[in-house]
């Protein structure tokens, strides 16, 4: 069993479903980071604007008005982690990667500003680019699909095909099949028990189940309730091959990965 790398969620909004606030002040933010890093984080993933339903957008402004401190404060503790700046605005993608910054997350995958595929090309750098049905605004409202694997596997190949040639390479990308983006429970327990089936399209696989609601609709769990069972499923999709595992709680995660791993390993020794 591969071991994933494991992200974690730096977001610095006020509205966020899990955590909006808790590290708006630079102080908890900083502690934040701190915690990250001694847990193991792989990647720090920094956020200014709130994807979740029904969030409203934020200006450009704010967005950077949060970002780049906590960019700054990342590297001013780990000059060389990963850092990942979760946007869709190319202008923020820009002043995080100069910022220090070394990835961009966009949950629109590059389709909702045309000027963000340039910023990827002139910085050369790794890009997330994430399956959603609809906008944050509108896209838990009745999402459909015919067969929720092919058509976001249809969809990552079209964007892929876009990207290469737009001069991105293959080796740039990774995929996320957005967890709880226009997504119902039965559409998103198909896609975490099927992740090789996203690994076919033979890239990167991110998944970023953490804290998300259908924990509450499986067991009546509060957000604060859900890092056990994301350690679970994190775990899981282990098992399955994922590539990126982006979760708030790293500690939990990394523990319930290695014991897979351990497991996997006497399984193999003394099959």
């Amino acid at each position: 069993m591969q071991q994933p790398k494991i992200m974690g969620i730096l977001n610095v909004t006020p509205d966020s479903f899990s955590d909006g606030g808790s590290f708006f002040d630079e102080q908890n933010m900083r502690l934040q980071i701190e915690r990250l890093l001694a847990e193991g984080a792989d990647i720090i993933d920094i956020g200014g604007e709130s994807t979740k339903p029904f969030a409203e957008p934020v200006t450009e402004a704010d967005e950077l008005r949060r970002v780049i401190p906590a960019i700054q404060a990342v590297r001013s503790l780990s000059p060389s982690l990963p850092i990942s700046i979760d946007t869709t605005k190319a202008s923020v993608a820009r002043a995080a990667l100069a910022a220090g910054a070394t990835i961009i997350n966009d949950i629109s995958a590059l389709r909702h500003d045309s000027a963000m595929i340039q910023v990827a090309l002139d910085y050369a750098c790794p890009v997330i680019i994430m399956h959603m049905q609809g906008t944050p605004s509108d896209m838990q409202i009745n999402p459909h699909y015919e067969d929720v694997l092919a058509e976001i596997c249809i969809f990552f190949q079209e964007r892929i095909a876009w990207m290469q040639a737009q001069g991105i390479s293959k080796e740039q990308i990774t995929i996320d099949p957005g967890i709880g983006f226009g997504k119902t429970l039965e559409h998103n327990l198909t896609m975490l028990r099927n992740i090789s089936v996203f690994k076919q399209l033979g890239l990167p696989v991110l998944i970023g189940h953490s804290r998300k609601s259908f924990f509450s609709k499986l067991f009546h769990l509060s957000v604060e309730e859900r890092d056990y069972p994301t350690a679970v499923v994190s775990a899981l999709c282990a098992k399955q091959g994922a590539d990126i595992l982006r979760v708030h709680d790293v500690a939990k995660t990394a523990t319930a990965v290695q014991l897979a791993s351990l497991l996997d390993t006497a399984d193999k020794r003394h099959g």
